[in-house]
């Protein structure tokens, strides 16, 4: 008798992590929760000083600032955390999760023409190569980028939080 291994393939259910902002996980028997949407992470303008102004400056990349937050007009599938811009209107986050310096999520970058390019493999790797940033990127099929949540609605099944018993 031949044993038969199915590979099981669980459904997946996207959550608007732009109206969610305080859950930080989300547990569905039977799914996978994939965060979606574009986000922005600041940083309190306390914090603005000169190594983040030399960022700026020798790299190209300008960190975000809770006096500056720019407005998103896409919206992505997987999550994407924007923490910095250049000064080609492109924006810099990490993919999947909320930026941390130690975080492990990759980084990822959207040109102002909505092509996705990724960076670095993590937060560490992309802030240790700077000066090589737009020499390494590489271009990025696994984040879809929309004009809108609508837009994504037409292709992806959301979970509604009022819905959430009946899945």
């Amino acid at each position: 008798m031949e044993l038969s291994i199915q590979k099981y393939t669980m459904k997946k259910i996207y959550l608007d992590k732009t109206k969610v902002t305080t859950c930080t996980s989300v547990f569905a028997s039977g799914y996978e929760v994939v965060w979606a949407g574009a986000v922005i992470t600041s940083m309190p303008v306390k914090y603005k000083g000169k190594e983040y102004q030399r960022y700026a400056d020798t790299y190209d990349i300008h960190f975000i600032f809770d006096d500056e937050i720019p407005i998103l007009d896409f919206y992505t599938i997987p999550l994407v955390d924007i923490f910095a811009v250049d000064s080609y209107w492109g924006y810099i986050g990490t993919v999947g999760e909320p930026f941390y310096l130690e975080g492990k999520a990759p980084v990822c970058y959207i040109d102002h023409d909505k092509n996705c390019f990724l960076l670095a493999d993590n937060s560490k790797d992309f802030l240790s190569n700077v000066e090589i940033w737009k020499e390494q990127m590489k271009q990025c099929t696994s984040i879809e980028v929309f004009a809108s949540k609508e837009e994504a609605k037409g292709k992806y099944k959301f979970l509604d939080w009022g819905e959430r018993e009946n899945l």
